[in-house]
């Protein structure tokens, strides 16, 4: 399998190469030359494997350059880390008694070492490229540029201290991160990891590190220092196809509990910013997953939804900080992916409305494929009032305990089932665990917890929820914070310099 970019037709290059290089160098996205095909006894053969043994399953597929036993080492040493042997467990819940054909399986993507879902692509990304550097026998340092709204810079970090021949950079919006999020990242050890705070908000961080890595000098800089440039964000598409793996594994699981039959068709409903996971979905489904509809569900940064429903990208909008904040995003990097293939790979009409939203920042698709979209996706978002309220109801209903993104998926469901009556069985994507959003979960609860700090608060929400903070967030506590450093987005090409020179 060979890999090619979204804009511009250049000589299609290995996995390796594509997980290494992160963004092709006319700026478009790396996509599959094609997409594999899964038969339903391949994934009935899915349901008594463990989840790295999913992996390596879903995932020689796409990176056909490495071996199954390359992908069984990454697996392992990726997914080690997690808290539950599952690694990716399901919470089946029934939303509607007299219905039990219903179930909203919910899928726990917040077990790994940062305790949001990031964790199940950004442990995986650095054992690829390690493998990856050793095939194509590179010899340059990979300095890895993410720019996070919250759960990705953590998890990335995490990802790649300390490896080999690498260093990574996180850029961040100041104040525009929790403060367990921003706790996460600004103590992490490492002596290849530096975070900056960057005065703006994430799309300002996204569009930096976009125009760094499309600019010549600064890659004419860095090649003189014996650095080359890579990205852990969900363009990466190293970072983006193990996501594809947990919805196959989960699907797996709803047939292993006897919820549904092999080949019954389900819902997938994702809480989206940038895009990446919901694509992911996409893939699965492009690959035979039994999948009727995508659901995008989106926060009151709504620009997903507007998309969806009127054909139109707008990012020209008001941006609002909410209690969902790694959504908190205006312009949804991979939707470009997905403009590729159902365009059938019209790679001058995406380069056109990725040009028109640089420019004008919007672009609207022509009708056949919009039409298109409409079958595939349905979209629709909560407020912050109605985030709260479904915190509650869950919690009161199934004393099921629900972060802020979580609860817009289920937000958004309950207004799908109502306005379609399709009352499919549904796979609702858990993106991180309620203790990193302590304040807001409680808060939607009705719990008083004035004068309370981040640490008295896990403990409140511990003794309310009958759950154990998880460890790597309890270990905040005590944590040195050890980077403070703080930038204009003007700043952020000197600051890679400067980073990449020591």
């Amino acid at each position: 399998m060979n890999y090619i970019s979204t804009r511009s037709k250049i000589k299609p290059i290995s996995s390796a190469e594509a997980i290494l290089q992160g963004l092709a160098a006319d700026g478009g996205l790396f996509v599959p030359e094609s997409i594999p095909r899964m038969k339903l006894d391949d994934i009935n053969a899915l349901v008594n494997m463990t989840y790295s043994q999913r992996a390596v399953a879903i995932l020689r597929q796409y990176l056909t350059d490495y071996t199954d036993n390359e992908l069984a080492e990454c697996a392992e040493l990726a997914y080690d880390w997690f808290d539950v042997p599952s690694k990716v467990p399901l919470s089946i819940l029934i939303r509607d008694p007299q219905n039990t054909k219903s179930p909203v399986g919910v899928m726990e993507l917040w077990h790994g070492p940062t305790s949001a879902f990031k964790d199940l692509a950004l442990q995986m990304l650095p054992q690829l490229m390690s493998k990856a550097l050793k095939k194509i026998g590179e010899t340059k340092e990979i300095l890895i540029l993410v720019a996070t709204s919250g759960d990705t810079g953590k998890a990335a970090l995490a990802g790649f201290a300390d490896v080999p021949q690498t260093k990574i950079m996180v850029f961040y919006p100041d104040g525009g991160v929790s403060k367990i999020q921003r706790l996460q990242m600004v103590t992490q050890i490492g002596k290849n990891v530096n975070v900056v705070a960057v005065n703006g908000n994430f799309d300002d961080c996204q569009n930096g590190v976009k125009k760094i890595f499309s600019d010549e000098n600064i890659r004419a800089e860095l090649e003189k220092a014996n650095v080359k440039l890579s990205s852990a964000n969900s363009i990466n598409w190293g970072r983006l196809v193990p996501q594809i793996v947990y919805y196959f594994s989960s699907y797996a699981e709803f047939v292993k509990a006897g919820s549904i039959k092999l080949g019954d068709l389900v819902n997938v409903i994702v809480p989206t910013g940038n895009f990446g996971n919901i694509l992911a979905a996409y893939y699965a489904r492009r690959m035979g997953l039994p999948v009727k509809k995508l659901i995008c569900a989106s926060n009151i940064n709504n620009v997903l939804t507007d998309f969806f429903n009127t054909g139109v990208y707008n990012r020209n909008r008001e941006f609002h900080k909410t209690v969902s904040p790694s959504m908190d995003i205006l312009i949804s990097s991979n939707l470009e992916r997905l403009l590729y293939h159902e365009t059938g790979g019209d790679i001058k009409a995406v380069k056109r409305y990725m040009t028109e939203l640089q420019t004008t920042g919007k672009y609207k698709i022509d009708t056949p494929l919009k039409k298109k979209l409409d079958k595939i996706f349905y979209a629709d978002f909560a407020t912050e009032e109605e985030t709260a309220s479904i915190i509650k109801e869950v919690f009161g209903n199934f004393k099921y305990l629900v972060d802020t993104h979580t609860a817009v998926a289920m937000q958004v469901l309950g207004k799908y089932r109502r306005a379609t009556k399709d009352m499919l069985p549904v796979i609702l994507a858990s993106t991180a665990s309620p203790f990193k959003f302590t304040s807001s979960v409680l808060n939607a609860l009705g719990e008083k917890f004035e004068g309370l700090d981040d640490f008295a608060q896990f403990d409140k929400l511990s003794l309310l929820s009958n759950k154990k903070v998880p460890k790597n967030l309890a270990a905040l506590e005590t944590a040195k914070i050890l980077h403070e450093n703080i930038c204009d987005q003007e700043e952020m090409p000197q600051r890679v310099l400067e980073f990449a020179a020591r």
